[in-house]
């Protein structure tokens, strides 16, 4: 049964709100904070911690479920390799949402969505 499984709508048709979504999992997964609206923080801080407790138990089915919410096979060997085992102390509340204020175009509440630690970078080796 589907009590209490309410969507945010984002004011999109469903194929928008998943891409608009995704693209946002995806800055945050790669830069590890992403600046938005208040609205799309939250609809994707939700997303961003189921997908992140389900990268915490590294296989191969849920890498390929990973791959069906994430779309690139890069994003998922970071979550799965990098970001996942470094929160994986935590249980659970993985992103957090920063308020920043009123945009000054719109007047859009902004917030600054973040991951709880942040990733330690690896240094490439030059020549």
């Amino acid at each position: 049964m589907r009590h209490n499984r309410k969507v945010k709508k984002l004011g999109r048709k469903k194929a928008h709100r998943i891409a608009t979504i995704r693209n946002l999992l995806r800055g945050l997964i790669l830069h590890g904070e992403i600046k938005t609206t208040i609205a799309k923080a939250k609809a994707c801080r939700d997303q961003a911690n189921r997908l992140i407790a389900k990268a915490t138990k590294d296989s191969l089915a849920t890498r390929r479920y990973l791959f069906r919410h994430l779309n690139d096979h890069r994003l998922v060997k970071r979550l799965c390799v990098e970001i996942a085992p470094q929160l994986a102390d935590h249980r659970g509340g993985y992103v957090r949402i920063y308020r920043l204020g009123r945009r000054d175009g719109d007047g859009a509440e902004m917030a600054l969505l973040s991951l709880v630690e942040p990733i330690a970078e690896e240094e490439k080796k030059g020549k």
